[in-house]
């Protein structure tokens, strides 16, 4: 019997080591740190051998195949002694994709990918297909593969995933954008995050497809050193020679494989980011032979992804949103493109090697103050300071962020928060540090 070893014990590792058990694998999990009750009691239910607290390197070097968490980095001591004695380290989507036959729609980018992913769930969900949400959101793709069957899955894909991914094929892969993010876990070398969000379209064949934003400089510059053999199918904000979608007199145009159109005024998402998201979400669908109507009603009423520009309450005539997934600079950026009034900006957190050059010049034209919300500020300072703006320094956590924002703000304007940075340093996600934000707000 082959020895599976299955690092990290969160949704992605629980439901890989369930997949490893029903295959009949000696199966266990260590992790680093405590396993929360419910992935304990699941790993229990499956009678999967777990520690907790510690990696016991003779229980994890004697495996056939490692099956490692996406949070883990491929330079961690105990990857480096895996890799030295010659044993493979897969992703659970790499593992879960061996033991399924279903179609494959997999979406990645630095920013979009989780509302696009939504999206494209929400309209095949509403056209009546079987269809699973797995990768960064949903539940495992591994745990839906053990226990339940699906003709589609769709897959939001992070570079971290793509990195431990070998044979996994996409049928419909999705790229949304590159920018800068996550450079701190690729020696700060923009060509390797680069690299990495192209594997998405690793092993796809000329019956695949391939979604992609054409005005994206790094994907225009990067499309023909990755040998692509899917069909191209980019996507663009106005119409161009190349792009097979886009808007032009108010009606979002899509014109393969199947003619469709759409009032843009009549999509649920608004903002030109969101307009893409719904492009590719609308590609995808056509692609998969979803009736016109379906496409349009699904398009017409989607609610949106949480912590993603989220309206939370309006306070003594101030506006705040959630854009607690904002976790690069990026993102913020379409954030602060999107907004109608002056804005409070919340911003800051754990840096992965941001250049706010990005949002320079909408934070000058937009923002009427700035929070930083951060254990560390020292960056934030160096580079926004100068801009004559009032400033709040908080590093004690959300609720005095939130006053502080609250107090620094006119009638009529925005507090956003949209940190730019990851959340680790004060809370245990982006979910959390949204969480915190609007039951603060809603305390005011």
């Amino acid at each position: 019997m082959n020895r599976i070893v299955i690092l990290g014990a969160g949704e992605s590792g629980a439901g890989a080591a369930v997949l490893a058990k029903v295959k009949g694998f000696d199966t266990f999990v260590s992790d680093t740190s405590a396993i929360k009750d419910k992935y304990k009691e699941l790993l229990n239910q499956y009678g999967i051998t777990w520690e907790e607290g510690h990696h016991t390197e003779d229980l994890i070097l004697n495996a056939d195949e490692i099956i490692k968490s996406p949070g883990i980095p491929n330079d961690a001591p105990i990857i480096l002694k895996l890799k030295e004695k010659g044993i493979p380290v897969v992703s659970e989507i790499e593992f879960a994709g061996r033991y399924t036959n279903a179609k494959m729609i997999c979406i990645t980018g630095s920013n979009g990918k989780t509302t696009t992913t939504s999206l494209i769930y929400h309209i095949f969900k509403s056209a009546g297909l079987n269809v699973g949400l797995a990768g960064n959101i949903g539940n495992s793709l591994a745990l839906q593969v053990a226990t339940e069957q699906h003709d589609y899955y769709i897959i939001e894909l992070s570079s971290f995933q793509l990195d431990n991914m070998y044979k996994f094929r996409a049928n419909i892969a999705v790229l949304m954008n590159i920018t800068p993010d996550h450079l701190d876990r690729y020696d700060h070398c923009m060509q390797k995050y680069i690299d990495a969000k192209f594997r998405i379209t690793q092993n796809q064949t000329p019956e695949d497809a391939f979604i992609f934003w054409n005005d994206d400089p790094i994907i225009k510059k990067e499309l023909a050193k990755h040998g692509i053999k899917a069909h191209l199918y980019p996507f663009a904000a106005m119409k161009e020679d190349n792009a097979i979608a886009y808007v032009e007199d108010g009606e979002m145009e899509i014109n393969a494989p199947i003619a469709f159109n759409m009032e843009q005024e009549k999509l649920a998402l608004r903002g030109t980011h969101n307009l893409y998201n719904s492009l590719a979400a609308g590609i995808s669908a056509n692609l998969a032979g979803i009736q016109k109507e379906c496409i349009r009603k699904a398009l017409a009423d989607f609610k949106g992804v949480e912590h993603r520009l989220e309206k939370v309450a309006t306070v003594r005539g101030i506006e705040f949103i959630n854009d607690s997934k904002a976790t690069n600079v990026n993102s913020c950026w379409y954030a602060l493109q999107s907004m109608q009034t002056k804005v409070v900006l919340i911003l800051g957190g754990k840096d992965k090697g941001n250049d706010y050059t990005e949002i320079e010049n909408l934070v000058r034209e937009k923002c009427s103050a700035l929070v930083y919300l951060g254990l560390h500020n020292e960056k934030l300072h160096d580079f926004f300071d100068r801009f004559g703006l009032p400033v709040a320094d908080v590093n004690t956590g959300m609720k005095d962020a939130v006053d502080a924002a609250y107090h620094l703000a006119q009638k009529g304007e925005t507090v956003l928060l949209s940190p730019c940075c990851a959340s680790f340093d004060l809370f245990k996600s982006y979910e959390d540090r949204g969480d915190q934000f609007k039951a603060c707000v809603r305390a005011l």
